[in-house]
């Protein structure tokens, strides 16, 4: 093992969003940064993000978005004062990248692809005197000079030890590990006695008991379209999709929180779909009494309300045989269909993940009370939120506010 010479100013640990942003208010002051990533490039699980289309923020009024961030929200809104929507926009711009507004609120580059992003802001933080260091894995602290944080990485030339008077970690969380993001820091800052919450699933999939063979190999993959889920006060209208475990999808994400907590207090999540959001109970118990001659429930059901397709296998699935014959309880369900989930898919498949260092760890500055000059950012602290652009404009705005809390460090020491 060898040390690198000399004590750096400024070392940022994680070439994603947070970490970027957190090197870019560095150099911007004029402090020397050094970004180590374990990945043979930054911004990997930032590319995947952006592979159908980068969403970079959300349009909503500000009280709104605030509120995605649930229990977390008093504390984001401070981060998005630093660096909100608007701000959002006005920096990719300068980078050369035009945003609009699509017709959900959602907020993308022109030409949605989130490669050219990445390549002018990385060419900026070059220009601005960044060093990146690729494939240097974090894995633990060394022995270094008091007043200075050493840090061990392992290297495809053997493990060093770099030393830094401050220290921005943007490490992320533990959803889709092969881009890097792998959780494996949580035992370090343990051990030096800062309170982590666990890491679980955020925006994923859950699983029902047992799908049917029929619904499992002919509707494994089918959307449903233009529906609501309520489970206790939340209730939203979207979409999502039937899976061979159970669903997932936008509507789904939005919801998981609520879902993956219930489960965790009773073992189980019931939620409601409504089938036809955009009917009325009395307009559906109407339709289903009309007279059907011949025809069985199925087809009447397609003929006078267009339930067909993967709304109406998993009408067939949830719902009891007998419930078909009375029109009140087939009106109820088509409206309310019970739906109970078990489990939330694993962390690795999630599209983020919750936990992480508790925020009351960190002063306003992102840095933890502990252990002074070393700063979090990004999915590594304990905040979540929906898809939509959110997840994306916290980790951007807590590494800004990291990054500039590290600046004033290293201006006072």
């Amino acid at each position: 093992m060898k040390a690198t010479q000399g004590v750096l100013p400024a070392v940022v640990v994680g070439g994603g969003p947070a970490g970027l942003m957190a090197a870019e208010a560095l150099a911007a002051a004029g402090v020397a940064v050094d970004l180590y990533d374990a990945m043979p490039s930054v911004g990997r699980k930032f590319l995947l993000a952006g592979k159908g289309g980068l969403n970079l923020t959300h349009s909503e009024p500000m009280a709104a978005f605030v509120a995605r961030y649930g229990a977390a929200s008093e504390r984001v809104a401070r981060w998005l004062a630093v660096l909100g929507p608007q701000q959002l926009r006005e920096w990719a711009k300068g980078l050369g990248i035009d945003t609009f507004v699509g017709s959900s609120g959602r907020i993308f580059p022109t030409d949605m692809k989130a490669a050219p992003l990445l390549r002018a802001w990385l060419q900026r933080l070059r220009a601005r005197g960044v060093r990146l260091h690729m494939r240097h894995r974090w894995i633990g602290w060394g022995e270094g000079e008091e007043g200075v944080h050493a840090l061990r990485f392992a290297t495809p030339s053997g493990e060093i030890v770099v030393q830094a008077r401050s220290v921005v970690l943007a490490l992320g969380g533990a959803s889709w590990a092969r881009l890097g993001s792998d959780g494996a820091w949580l035992p370090w800052l343990a051990e030096r006695g800062v309170a982590i919450a666990p890491l679980q699933p955020s925006n994923c999939g859950f699983d029902v008991e047992r799908w049917s063979e029929h619904l499992r190999t002919r509707f494994a993959g089918a959307p449903l379209k233009n529906v609501a889920l309520r489970i206790g006060s939340f209730a939203q209208r979207g979409e999502f999709v039937l899976t061979e475990t159970g669903i997932e999808g936008s509507l789904v994400y939005a919801a998981s929180s609520l879902l993956r907590d219930a489960i965790a207090a009773q073992g189980r999540a019931v939620a409601e779909i409504d089938l036809l959001p955009e009917r009325s109970t009395a307009f559906v118990f109407d339709e289903v009494m009309r007279p059907r001659g011949s025809r069985s429930m199925s087809t009447h059901l397609k003929s006078r309300l267009g339930l067909d397709g993967a709304k109406a296998a998993l009408l067939h699935e949830l719902l009891p045989r007998e419930r078909f014959a009375d029109a009140a309880a087939l009106a109820a369900a088509i409206k309310a269909l019970t739906i109970t989930l078990v489990k939330a898919r694993p962390i690795d498949e999630a599209i983020s993940s919750a936990g992480g260092v508790l925020l009351a760890e960190l002063d306003e500055a992102c840095m933890l009370k502990r252990m002074p000059g070393l700063f979090c950012a990004g999915e590594m602290l304990d905040w979540e939120a929906p898809t939509g652009g959110y997840l994306l404009t916290a980790c951007f705005a807590s590494g800004r506010r990291a990054g500039e809390g590290a600046v004033a460090y290293c201006a006072a020491s």
